[in-house]
C-alpha cells in the first residue's frame, strides 16, 4: 500500500509540472523565444511595431470597443482598432487594444500582444505602417485607470495614440494605458 501511494505521489507531482508547464508556456515564449521584428514597410494594412517589446501584429480597424464577441474575435487575428476613433496617420486619437493574456488553450500569436506592455516607458518608440506609410510615435505617458473610465475614449481633440490593456497580467481590474504622440 505504501508502494502504491508513493508512486500515485509521484504521479501527482509530475502531472502538475506538466500542467504548470501548459499553462505558463504561452508566457514564457514571449520572453525565451520573442517574435521577430519584420519589414513591413511596403505591406497593404495596418501594422502595429514596438522594438522595445518585440510586439508586432496587425491592426484590425473599426473594432466596435462595446461588442464582446466582436472585439474577441478580432483580437485573436491582431491589435483592435476602437470604431470612432481616428485611424492611424488622421488628425484626432487613435485608440488600439489587445489582450496582456487569456487562457492557455486560446494563446494564439496575436491574443497576448501586449503583454509585456508594461515594460514601456516615456520616450520609448511605436511605429505604425498603414499601406506603406510609416508613423513614428514616442511614447509620452502611462497610466493605470479603472475599467468604467472612458473618457479617454472620448478625448477626439488631440491627435494622439492610445494603446489599452487589461493589467496586472490575467486579470481585467485596471486598464494601462499608453499615450504616444508623433514625433
Amino acid at each position: 500500500m505504501n508502494k502504491l501511494f508513493f508512486h500515485l505521489g509521484n504521479i501527482l507531482i509530475v502531472t502538475s509540472l506538466f500542467g504548470f508547464a501548459y499553462i505558463f508556456y504561452p508566457l514564457l515564449q514571449v520572453y525565451i523565444a520573442p517574435p521577430v521584428i519584420q519589414n513591413v514597410a511596403a505591406q497593404k494594412g495596418t501594422t502595429l511595431t514596438i522594438p522595445k517589446i518585440n510586439a508586432q501584429a496587425p491592426v484590425i480597424e473599426m473594432v466596435d470597443p462595446w461588442n464582446e464577441a466582436l472585439y474577441d474575435e478580432a483580437l485573436k487575428r491582431g491589435v483592435a482598432h476602437a470604431k470612432g476613433t481616428s485611424l492611424p496617420g488622421e488628425d484626432g486619437t487613435t485608440f488600439l487594444f489587445a489582450h496582456s493574456s487569456g487562457m492557455p488553450w486560446e494563446m494564439t500569436r496575436y491574443n497576448t500582444i501586449f503583454l509585456r506592455l508594461g515594460e514601456l516607458s516615456v520616450g520609448d518608440r511605436i511605429t505604425i505602417n498603414r499601406n506603406g506609410r510609416e508613423l513614428q510615435y514616442k511614447v509620452t505617458d502611462k497610466k493605470e485607470v479603472d475599467p468604467s473610465e472612458v473618457n479617454y475614449l472620448l478625448q477626439t481633440n488631440k491627435t494622439q495614440l492610445i494603446l489599452q490593456t487589461c493589467t496586472p497580467i490575467g486579470t481585467s481590474l485596471k486598464r494601462l494605458l499608453i499615450f504616444a504622440e508623433l514625433g
